[in-house]
């Protein structure tokens, strides 16, 4: 069985004699087709070159890296709970080293995603941990490439878990998620938003994009939408997809963010620029 992975996206396609001709994720005017053109991969060509490790990020959150990248370059996000646990964002690589060390934290009782973009190798990931839900938000379905019997769909909040909500509040995509741990943090709560609310480098603001590699800016009703969605729910910690956090005060970090965003797109500024 041939599972082929996007060497741009790093998002497994359904088993084929051969690849498609594209990456429909790629070809959207969210990501890019290389110059050299679409290339393909396998899990069996990553395997040689490629390692997936797990760390703790804090009691109970564990990120799950691959070096060197495969394909965006995420970072899955593990949070553990005595109900189980659940696996965001998934890489689009991993190995049995990674998942044997997934195993040990606990049983992983659904995958889940922020976006279309972080698919990755979910279905493989769900295979590896036991059939785990594939949880795909209804507005985003179209964008899978490997239906799998172990996909739900879900819309406005899903419950994968207790003690982790999953909130659609749209903007990159239609089906935009976050996920809401309120244990995390010592009990403050944590967010993890995928770049659906991205973190900045300065650990204090947050960023809102249609799409982030070729700069195409949300609108500010658009921005307001989401800020307004994501600043009902109660957390102080927030974590991203690539790394990126904001340790302390991120709900307050959304508002004041996308208020920033709205008075720039809006015109506000125009005269410093």
């Amino acid at each position: 069985m041939t599972v082929w992975i996007c060497r741009t996206c790093a998002v497994e396609h359904a088993d084929t004699s051969e690849p498609p001709e594209v990456c429909r994720i790629c070809a959207d005017e969210r990501q890019w087709v290389p110059a050299s053109g679409q290339a393909w991969t396998t899990l069996a060509e990553l395997a040689g070159g490629h390692r997936a490790e797990v760390h703790e990020l804090e009691p109970d959150l564990f990120g799950i890296t691959v070096a060197p990248e495969v394909g965006i370059g995420q970072q899955a996000l593990l949070v553990r709970t005595p109900a189980g646990n659940l696996l965001w964002d998934p890489t689009g690589y991993l190995d049995d080293d990674v998942v044997a060390a997934v195993t040990a934290l606990g049983p992983v009782v659904a995958v889940a995603v922020s976006h279309p973009h972080m698919f990755g190798v979910q279905v493989e990931w769900s295979r590896a941990l036991g059939g785990a839900e594939v949880l795909v938000n209804e507005a985003d379905a179209g964008w899978l490439a490997r239906p799998d019997r172990a996909v739900r769909t879900w819309a406005t909040v899903a419950r994968p878990l207790p003690g982790v909500t999953l909130h659609q509040v749209g903007g990159h995509f239609p089906g935009s998620a976050v996920a809401l741990w309120p244990a995390g943090a010592d009990g403050r709560g944590v967010l993890l938003s995928g770049d659906t609310v991205a973190p900045n480098p300065d650990r204090a603001t947050v960023g809102f994009m249609r799409s982030y590699p070729n700069k195409i800016p949300l609108s500010a009703a658009v921005v307001d939408r989401v800020a307004g969605a994501v600043t009902a729910l109660a957390f102080d910690r927030l974590y991203g997809n690539f790394g990126g956090t904001v340790p302390a005060g991120a709900r307050a970090a959304v508002r004041r963010s996308a208020d920033r965003h709205i008075a720039w797109v809006r015109g506000d500024h125009d005269q410093e620029t």
